[in-house]
C-alpha cells in the first residue's frame, strides 16, 4: 500500500493487521460504552459485562501470536511470568479462591501485554484516526454530562449500574453530582477529558489532520466539561496538559505570540459564560468542591501532591512491613475479589494503587510489578522527550497523561485499566513515526526490520 506522505510502502501488513486493528477499536469503543450497555441497555447483565472486554483481549492476544505480531519483550514477559507465578501462590498459599485469582491475574496476563501488541500493530496515522474520533465523540459526551449535571439522580440519564434509581452521580458540591457521562462512575469521565486534551493540543499544533470547525468545538467541549465534572483530578490532569504544551511551545518562541492570544480569546469567552446562569452554576459547584476538598485534604500541596502523589509512592514501604511476604492474594484487593469472599470492605489490601500492589502481591513480587512500571513509564516519557527533537510532539503530549497512568494509574477498576492499556498503546505506536520519516531518505531500495514488520523504502 502506498502512502505518498511520508514516502514507504507497506508489504503485506494491510491484510495482516486488518483484523487486529479491527478488534483493538472494539475494544477501544467498548471501553467508551460499556458503562453505557450496564446502565442503559442491558441492565440485568451488568455484571457479566464487567469483563465484556476480555474476550476481546483474548482473541487479540492469540491472534497476535498466531500472525506473529504479539510483543516479546521485557515488560511483556515479565508481566506473565508475574501472573503465573501470583496465580498458584493465591491458590495454595494465600486466600485459596480460584476465581478471585483469575479475576487479579487477568491485568498482567491479558490487559498489559495488550498494550504492547497495540503498539506493534497501530501506526501514527492509525494513533491520529482515533484522535479525530475522540474528538467527534467529545460533542455527543459532553451534551449527556450536561443532561446529568442538571437532571435529577432518579432520571433516565442518570441511572446507575442494572438501572439503579439511586442514580450514577458521585458526591459533589451545593447539591449536585458528578456525571459520570457514557461510563460507570466518574472516573471514566475524567479519564474520557484526559485523554481528549491530549489530542486537542496535538491537533492545535498540527491543524492540518483536523477539521477546524471541529477542533474548535472540541476545545470548547473540553473547557465546559471540567466544571461540569466538578473533579479537580480533571482539572490537574488538564493543567499538566497544559504545561506540557507551554514545553512545547518555549521550543518554538514563534508560537507563543498566536497561542497567548488565543488563550486570551477562549478565556474571555469562557468568562463572559461563566456569568451566565448556565455555565455559572457549574462553576460554582466546582469552586465549592475545590475548596471544601482543600481544606479537607489539608490545603492543596499537602492534600493533592502530598497525600494523593507522593503518599501513593511511599505507602507502598509501609504496607510490605506488615503485610506477609506473599501478601494477602491477587484480586482480593479489587472491588470484585472483596465481594467474591464475602468482604464489605473494598479496599481490604490498601486503597492507593502501589499500596494495592504491594498488598496483593506481597514484597517481592509487589515491588517487581512497581519497578516495571517505573520503568516503562519514564522509558515513554523519555522516548518521548526524545523525538520532540524530530517534530513529532504526539507522543509527548499523550504523556503528559499516560506517564501518570503508566506509573501509578489504578488498574484494580476495568474502567481505568482500559484506558491505561490504550493510552499505553498510542504511545508505543506514535513514537515509531519518525523512524519511518528518517529512514525514508535512503539511498538505495531495500527491506529493512521495523518491529516484527517489514517495510519496503525507495
Amino acid at each position: 500500500m502506498k502512502n505518498r506522505s511520508v514516502g514507504f510502502r507497506f508489504v503485506g501488513s494491510r491484510d495482516k493487521n486488518k483484523l487486529l486493528k479491527g478488534l483493538i477499536w472494539a475494544y477501544f469503543f467498548l471501553l467508551l460504552f460499556e458503562g453505557a450497555l450496564r446502565k442503559w441497555i442491558l441492565p440485568d447483565y451488568s455484571t457479566p459485562l464487567l469483563v465484556a472486554r476480555e474476550p476481546i483481549v483474548l482473541c487479540i492476544l492469540f491472534y497476535s501470536v498466531y500472525k506473529r505480531l504479539f510483543s516479546y519483550n521485557l515488560f511483556s514477559i515479565l508481566f506473565i511470568i508475574i501472573s503465573f507465578v501470583s496465580f498458584i501462590v493465591a491458590v495454595f498459599i494465600t486466600h485459596q479462591n480460584v476465581v478471585v485469582a483469575l479475576y487479579g491475574v487477568r491485568i498482567f496476563f491479558l490487559h498489559l501485554p495488550l498494550m504492547f501488541v497495540i503498539g506493534n500493530v497501530f501506526r501514527f496515522n492509525d494513533v491520529v484516526k482515533l484522535g479525530r474520533v475522540m474528538l467527534w465523540l467529545s460533542i455527543p459526551m459532553t451534551v449527556l454530562i450536561l443532561f446529568q449535571f442538571y437532571t435529577p439522580q432518579s432520571s433516565w440519564f442518570n441511572l446507575g449500574i442494572a438501572g439503579d434509581l439511586g442514580g450514577a452521580g458521585f458526591g459533589g458540591a451545593n447539591g449536585f453530582f458528578r456525571p459520570p457521562g457514557t461510563f460507570s462512575f466518574i472516573s471514566g469521565t475524567v479519564a474520557f477529558y484526559s485523554l481528549l486534551s491530549c489530542f486537542v493540543s496535538f491537533f492545535w499544533f498540527n491543524s492540518k489532520y483536523i477539521n477546524r470547525i471541529l477542533l474548535i468545538a472540541s476545545t470548547f467541549c473540553l473547557l465546559i466539561a471540567i466544571p461540569f465534572s466538578i473533579s479537580r483530578t480533571l482539572f490537574f490532569q488538564f493543567v499538566l496538559c497544559v504545561l506540557f504544551v507551554l514545553f512545547l511551545l518555549m521550543r518554538k518562541p514563534k508560537h507563543l505570540f498566536y497561542s497567548f492570544f488565543l488563550s486570551v480569546f477562549i478565556i474571555m469567552i469562557l468568562f463572559f459564560l461563566s456569568k451566565t446562569e448556565f455555565l455559572g452554576t457549574a462553576v460554582d459547584a466546582f469552586i465549592t468542591r475545590f475548596i471544601d476538598a482543600n481544606e479537607t485534604e489539608g490545603g492543596l500541596v499537602k492534600g493533592v501532591a502530598g497525600n494523593r502523589f507522593l503518599g501513593g509512592l511511599l505507602e507502598p514501604i509501609k504496607a510490605s512491613v506488615d503485610m506477609p511476604f506473599w501478601g494477602m492474594g491477587v484480586g482480593i484487593g479489587t472491588n470484585v475479589g472483596a465481594k467474591l469472599i464475602g468482604s464489605t470492605d473494598s479496599f481490604l489490601a490498601g486503597e492507593q494503587e502501589w499500596a494495592r500492589i504491594v498488598g496483593e502481591l506481597g514484597f517481592l513480587l509487589g515491588l517487581s510489578v512497581i519497578f516495571l512500571r517505573v520503568f516503562l513509564a519514564c522509558k515513554m516519557i523519555f522516548s518521548s522527550l526524545m523525538k520532540i527533537k524530530k517534530m513529532n510532539y504526539l507522543p509527548w503530549l499523550l504523556s503528559s497523561y499516560g506517564f501518570l497512568l503508566v506509573l501509578q494509574g489504578q488498574t484494580a477498576q476495568p474502567t481505568n485499566l482500559g484506558f491505561l492499556v490504550v493510552v499505553g498503546g498510542l504511545i508505543l505506536a506514535s513514537l515509531k513515526s519518525d523512524s519511518l520519516r528518517i529512514r525514508k531518505k535512503a539511498k538505495r531500495p531495500g527491506y529493512i526490520k521495523y518491529g516484527v514488520q517489514k517495510l519496503y523504502f525507495k
